[in-house]
């Protein structure tokens, strides 16, 4: 099975930056659609933004402040966090599904096969 670890969260004040990592392990190719999410306790889980086929998509609350890209020789996803706000305080959490790319319904929590186990996020004012 394929094994997601992240990395890089932590508390930084609004404003600051933070580029969470995704380490993949456990698959043999690269057709897989790879994606981030956040949860706060209590609130349904949220696409962040997805990559598949080298096409990016990004939430509208996160575009312009956010980028997403990865490492396929170290089989890394990153999450490149700009100008954080407080709203941004979360839970992030990697996400894959072996398929074709992402394509425009990349943010459905129930499409993906597997996940890491998450990093806290949390932006002060």
């Amino acid at each position: 099975q394929v094994l997601l670890v992240e990395s890089g969260g932590g508390s930084v004040q609004a404003g600051g930056s933070l580029r969470l990592s995704c380490a993949a392990s456990g698959y043999s190719d690269t057709w897989y659609c790879m994606s981030w999410f956040r949860q706060v306790p209590g609130k349904e889980r949220e696409g962040v933004a997805a990559v598949g086929l080298g096409i990016t998509y990004y939430g509208d609350s996160v575009k312009g402040r956010f980028t997403i890209s990865q490492d396929n020789a170290k089989n890394t996803l990153f999450l490149q966090m700009n100008d954080l706000k407080p709203e941004d305080t979360a839970v992030y959490y990697c996400a894959a599904v072996r398929r074709v790319g992402c394509g425009r319904n990349w943010g459905r929590p129930s499409d993906y096969a597997y996940w890491g186990q998450g990093t806290p996020v949390t932006v002060s004012s």
